[in-house]
């Protein structure tokens, strides 16, 4: 939409403040464009650093809390300790163990649905060029 598709009351002097605020904004499909990550819409290869970086950050984040739920429960049985103290190692020992372990599995799970995906593109990308390989002789 232009100045000149604008109803005559709603024109208004660029100059003024109030200009910026009567002048229609971003559409709608240039608001979902640049909300859009840029990997979307490039094709240019990316690393294999950037392809599994979350899921090898979840897993090293995952397997720190795994052995701090290990140490924590083994201290929590072998050390003399107080009723209170002792009470509260063995309660969060396997809650940091659990967690560790539930972390560690998503990342280990993550990297083949990336490995997949990777696949599936590829193929797309090989049809894509086909096709149109075709449709243009």
């Amino acid at each position: 939409m232009t100045m000149e598709t604008l109803p005559k009351a709603l024109e208004v002097d660029e100059k003024s403040p109030e200009a910026k605020d009567l002048l229609p904004s971003q559409t709608a499909s240039s608001l979902c464009i640049s909300s859009r990550s840029e990997s979307v819409w490039t094709t240019t290869p990316r690393s294999n650093w950037e392809i599994y970086r979350k899921p090898i950050i979840i897993m090293s984040v995952g397997g720190a809390i795994l052995l701090f739920g290990v140490v924590i429960t083994c201290l929590a049985y072998t050390l003399k300790l107080g009723e209170k103290s002792l009470c509260i190692l063995k309660m969060v020992g396997p809650a940091f163990l659990s967690l560790g372990l539930m972390m560690l599995v998503c990342g280990l799970v993550w990297v083949p649905i990336i490995k997949k995906k990777q696949k599936q593109r590829q193929k797309s990308n090989f049809l894509r060029s086909l096709k149109s390989f075709f449709l243009t002789r």
